[in-house]
């Protein structure tokens, strides 16, 4: 059998150019507005820095799900499918980079449980100080953000020289689970079902739901759907494109089956949610 192309290519490289901004703060604050932003599986073209000071979650890195705790760093590079579960009351500071910034930052998702109190401060001290330089403005504060950014790349890299990393050894099932992820960050946007992501892994539709189930405690078919809905959201919260493209744009066959997924997934048709969220 000819694998298709989704799963025979390698990732592709990361963009040459940097193209967003440098963004940080509170968790609690960013997600306030549209916490779908962060709790629907998603991958991003930036890459993520999660710590946490009070507290604890869940997150699902590429199709696994893990504990994080206070003083726990979450580092997840661009194109990681991932999902963040903080309830309220949990303190966490993010930063957002682009992925062309510096080529320092790990190619890989590392969770960090960092004990060491100097360490603690260390990368808190670096977050406040970016946040003040996007308070401020002041002349070439892009200059002293991408610094930052690089002095983050290196707290990480001495906190996994220090024995920080938890990396349990990666099982046959969440291999799986992490290839399928990975396939479907790329590919979410065609009209492929599950099955076909199953087949295409060597695998039967119900071992890999099986699996998936197991790693996260969402079937495959679920992991497929939220990576969609959190495009749709993405897309209905600003006013183009039309709803109808969105649809063909992720895979729809018709803009009837896009307007049923949405009511199923949010309780409301597409033009009612994208009038919702234009007013967050």
């Amino acid at each position: 059998m000819v694998k298709p192309a989704f799963l025979s290519k390698p990732m592709p490289p990361a963009p040459k150019k940097v193209t967003g901004p440098i963004v940080c703060g509170s968790y609690g604050l960013l997600a306030q507005s549209a916490p779908w932003r962060f709790s629907l599986l998603h991958d991003s073209p930036d890459n993520l820095l999660l710590w946490v000071t009070k507290g604890q979650g869940r997150v699902i890195v590429n199709g696994v799900r893990r504990g994080i705790s206070m003083h726990n760093a979450l580092f997840l590079p661009a194109g990681t499918l991932f999902s963040i579960d903080l309830p309220h009351g949990v303190q966490a500071l993010v930063v957002q980079s682009p992925a062309a910034l510096t080529s320092r930052l790990p190619q890989d998702p590392m969770l960090l449980r960092v004990r060491d109190s100097y360490a603690q401060a260390e990368i808190t001290g670096e977050i406040d100080a970016m946040s003040r330089e996007l308070t401020q403005r002041r002349p070439h504060f892009q200059d002293a953000l991408e610094a930052h950014v690089c002095l983050l790349a290196v707290w990480l890299q001495r906190q996994v020289a220090a024995g920080t990393l938890d990396a349990p050894k990666e099982t046959a099932g969440q291999r799986l689970v992490r290839r399928f992820s990975q396939a479907v960050s790329r590919e979410f946007r065609t009209a492929a079902p599950m099955g076909q992501y199953a087949e295409t892994l060597d695998v039967t539709p119900t071992h890999l739901t099986r699996v998936c189930r197991q790693a996260c405690g969402k079937t495959a078919a679920d992991i497929l759907s939220e990576r969609k809905l959190h495009a749709a959201y993405l897309e209905l919260s600003a006013p183009k494109p039309a709803v109808q493209d969105i649809a063909k744009g992720l895979g729809f066959s018709s803009p009837a089956y896009f307007s049923r997924f949405i009511q199923n997934h949010a309780g409301k048709s597409p033009s009612a949610l994208r009038k919702e969220l234009r007013h967050l």
